[in-house]
């Protein structure tokens, strides 16, 4: 993406062209502590009342949590890393999306395709970034938060729907986060059951089974449970009855202090997802020596 392509107006942004490894998504999205906020970034999405009717309604959440989770993941990577094909894999994103309709519990009608859900799925995975740094990376700045901001809605653009509910700036885009916090999201069956559960999970692959899964269970079930109550928005973690003690948001500083430091050291890309370590490889590859820096 050039720079003449964020001087657009946000909601008309300029022929969509894919993100590249020059742009700040590259650098941020696809970076592997993302897991832990994954629970986060679920529950915001499922206290919009349309959004959690739909995932109950048209998924297996509660008998195959992780199905969700995997299936959704990889192509929403792909319309960031995808080069030439991103559109197509917008596109195919979209396509899942085309059926998910009905009435949510109090009898209201919901569309995944509609603007206010869509872009609101949406918004949550370009907070997330912003969340990431802030929690467990290096906090961003103004400039840097207008700058991915921008690329977000040029991500956005890709998926071919309407773009009147995008706002048109960083500073607006808050001010549409604050009224969602406030007067939109709300507890609902997922949250209550998410939680409110004390059980184990099964593992997501039959070859994690057994004494694999006994070690990671902790973390990918109890630890990513526990950092979405730390890293919620305040006003949503008292409106969902969670408890958060001094002595948590200690853990939660020594945590990220150690993943600060291990990113420092991790080699090359190797703290990314595998498919956004893969554009990062290939664009290295292609471009000219001098130009061989990740997500710069």
């Amino acid at each position: 993406m050039h720079t003449a392509d964020l001087a657009q107006p946000a909601h008309q942004p300029a022929q969509p062209s894919p993100l590249g490894p020059d742009s700040l998504t590259w650098r941020y999205f696809g970076d592997l502590r993302g897991l832990l906020l994954i629970g986060r970034t679920g529950i915001l999405q499922n206290m919009h009342p349309g959004l959690a009717a739909g995932v109950l309604q048209h998924s297996d959440l509660f008998a195959n949590p992780w199905n969700r989770l995997l299936r959704s993941i990889p192509p929403i990577l792909g319309v960031v890393y995808d080069g030439g094909q991103a559109a197509g894999t917008a596109l195919q994103v979209r396509s899942f999306h085309r059926d998910i309709k009905g009435q949510d519990g109090q009898g209201r009608p919901y569309h995944a395709l509609s603007p206010e859900l869509f872009y609101w799925a949406h918004a949550t995975f370009f907070e997330a970034q912003i969340a990431l740094q802030q929690w467990l990376g290096t906090p961003l700045d103004e400039q840097q938060c207008e700058r991915l901001y921008q690329e977000s809605v040029h991500w956005y653009a890709l998926y071919g729907l309407p773009m009147g509910q995008v706002p048109e700036s960083y500073v607006a885009f808050q001010e549409y986060w604050q009224r969602m916090l406030e007067q939109r999201l709300q507890p609902t069956e997922i949250t209550a059951w998410y939680f409110g559960s004390t059980g184990g999970l099964q593992a997501p692959y039959s070859w994690m089974r057994g004494p694999l899964w006994w070690c990671l269970q902790p973390v990918l079930v109890g630890g990513v449970r526990w950092v979405a109550r730390g890293t919620l928005p305040p006003v949503l973690r008292e409106r969902l009855g969670l408890r958060w003690t001094a002595s948590d948001q200690r853990r939660l500083r020594l945590l990220a202090g150690f993943l600060r430091l291990a990113w420092r050291v991790l080699p090359g890309e190797w703290g990314y997802f595998p498919r956004a370590r893969r554009a990062i490889r290939r664009a290295r590859l292609a471009a000219p020596a001098e130009q061989r820096s990740p997500g710069a």
